[in-house]
């Protein structure tokens, strides 16, 4: 990505202005990863309830990808993406950094925490947070693991705790084990007493193995589905299989989650796949669920304990300077992350 100036300002307020200017990521129009482009902009404002963070460390997650290249179609539709170009400039929701300041409604905060959680455009030197939406940073990891959390944490926990209802001696299996919401999935299952199968590429089994799976299937050489081992809890990240499959491979009143599927270019992506579950679901005795996409404080306290009594460990596959951000967003597009990817800003 190149370097640009967004906003020219005259040199003899150049030093006034530059405090007020930072690098991002930006992208004007919908397509693939390498139409962002990392250009200087105007620093965000606070509103009342918000807080202004100095970015150390950003996250990438399918999300992002899907928002950059305004996928699936009809998401377009739904008011939160943008019609014809991207409504959020600036991409990432995964942070990790310091407070930098603060609203006038603030009062658990302060210039210099350091803290993690969800903010607008995170893939930029400064993003604004919801003051609610961020926490303090556990002090025994790095901020590059600290921005690994958000998304992928509190989507694994939503999925496994919470539409799971995970019970210790329970068979869980984890489809998409390697991923990001998959490494957090296994491990929060894991600790719930689970016997845990996870599904992964060869390349992944030991890992996959190490973050707390009992046992782990090579989707290359064994089908999961085959209907040979029954789940009373599954996890799908991949969405790469049938509602048919999964509901084979569960109990007879197991529970199937489904969160996954859609590829680029696709018109309903994800959300066909959510309506035909929602669908199968009023006919079956088994329970066939989505997982939240809510997010919120006690979500994210939640994690921290987790990460503070040894439980869950972020799995880094690797880390993208800002610079190179279409670069980890193309990644993580290809699917080859090993747990997560992280943006290092500064």
């Amino acid at each position: 990505m190149s370097v640009a100036r967004e906003n020219a300002v005259p040199t003899d307020q150049a030093d006034n202005a530059r405090v007020d200017l930072m690098k991002a990521v930006v992208q004007d129009r919908f397509g693939p990863p390498h139409t962002m482009q990392l250009l200087s902009v105007d620093r965000p404002e606070i509103g009342s309830g918000e807080v202004l963070l100095k970015v150390h460390t950003a996250a990438v997650n399918p999300y992002d990808w899907h928002m950059v290249r305004g996928d699936p179609r009809v998401a377009r539709l739904m008011g939160g993406v943008g019609l014809t170009k991207p409504k959020a400039r600036i991409a990432g929701v995964d942070v990790a950094g310091r407070v930098l300041d603060v609203g006038s409604d603030v009062h658990d905060l302060r210039p210099g925490d350091e803290i993690f959680g969800f903010a607008r455009g995170a893939f930029a030197e400064y993003a604004i947070a919801d003051a609610a939406l961020v926490v303090p940073k556990p002090a025994g990891l790095t901020f590059e693991q600290a921005a690994a959390l958000p998304m992928a944490a509190v989507t694994a926990l939503h999925a496994i705790r919470d539409r799971g209802k995970v019970q210790s001696g329970q068979r869980v299996l984890v489809n998409g084990a390697a991923g990001g919401v998959g490494t957090f999935a296994v491990q929060i299952a894991a600790a719930l007493g689970a016997e845990v199968t996870g599904v992964c590429s060869a390349r992944n089994t030991d890992m996959v193995r190490k973050i707390g799976a009992t046992h782990v299937i090579d989707y290359g050489s064994e089908d999961f589905a085959d209907g040979t081992r029954q789940y009373d809890v599954i996890l799908d990240n991949v969405g790469n299989r049938s509602i048919r499959d999964l509901r084979r491979a569960a109990t007879p009143t197991g529970i199937v989650i489904v969160n996954g599927g859609g590829s680029p270019g696709h018109i309903i992506g994800a959300v066909g796949s959510i309506l035909r579950a929602a669908i199968v679901n009023l006919f079956v005795r088994q329970q066939i669920t989505m997982v939240p996409t809510t997010w919120s404080r006690d979500d994210l306290l939640a994690v921290t304990e987790m990460v503070d009594t040894g439980t869950l460990r972020p799995v880094i596959d690797r880390t993208f300077p800002l610079a190179d951000a279409a670069a980890g967003l193309q990644h993580v597009e290809a699917g080859h992350a090993s747990g997560k990817v992280v943006i290092t800003v500064t």
